[in-house]
């Protein structure tokens, strides 16, 4: 018989890469007219922040990084580089996962908005670096404050929609006791 909290992780795995399909998908649907739009949010790195934190072994390194890499080519954006960028980010919230857990919303969300903006600074730094155009400063602001902000409600729907909460301590040494 399959053990429960596997086919959970398996089942929760499917939920993130239909999300970051559909998140893909309606991005590149042709709805964009006129100039002046406020970037919308990045989706697909939101949830995966926020299930990092919440839920570290959902999420794993080998899941993340193609979905990542599969964003930079459908974006147009440098391969791998972005992806790159996420991955370092979704392994250092990992590794905070256990201090995370007794902090405020609030605490978290600031961590996140720090994580995201040395993303985006180690990106346009990197960019700069290898004399490749770069965006408005601006637009990147945006896009970012954007993302930060669909954050609370990303983690919402998670919790409430998909069952994404973060570990009690009694999972939290199960999951010791796994590794």
């Amino acid at each position: 018989m399959v053990d429960p909290h596997t086919v959970q992780r398996w089942l929760h795995r499917a939920a993130f890469v239909a999300i970051s399909a559909l998140a893909l998908f309606i991005y590149i649907l042709p709805l964009h007219v006129g100039m002046g739009r406020w970037p919308g949010p990045d989706p697909i790195l939101a949830f995966a922040l926020a299930w990092v934190l919440r839920r570290p072994n959902w999420i794993p390194l080998w899941l993340a990084a193609p979905v990542f890499l599969l964003c930079d080519f459908m974006f147009l954006r440098p391969p791998g580089l972005w992806a790159a960028l996420c991955v370092i980010a979704l392994e250092f919230l990992r590794t905070r996962e256990a201090t995370s857990r007794d902090m405020p919303f609030a605490v978290e969300w600031a961590m996140v908005g720090g994580v995201m903006l040395a993303m985006a600074v180690v990106y346009r730094a990197v960019l700069a670096v290898f004399m490749v155009d770069l965006t408005s400063l601006g637009l990147v602001i945006s896009g970012q404050i954007s993302t930060l902000i669909a954050y609370p409600f990303v983690v919402l729907m998670s919790a409430s929609l998909l069952g994404v909460r973060r570990l009690t301590p009694a999972e939290a040494d199960e999951l010791r006791g796994q590794a």
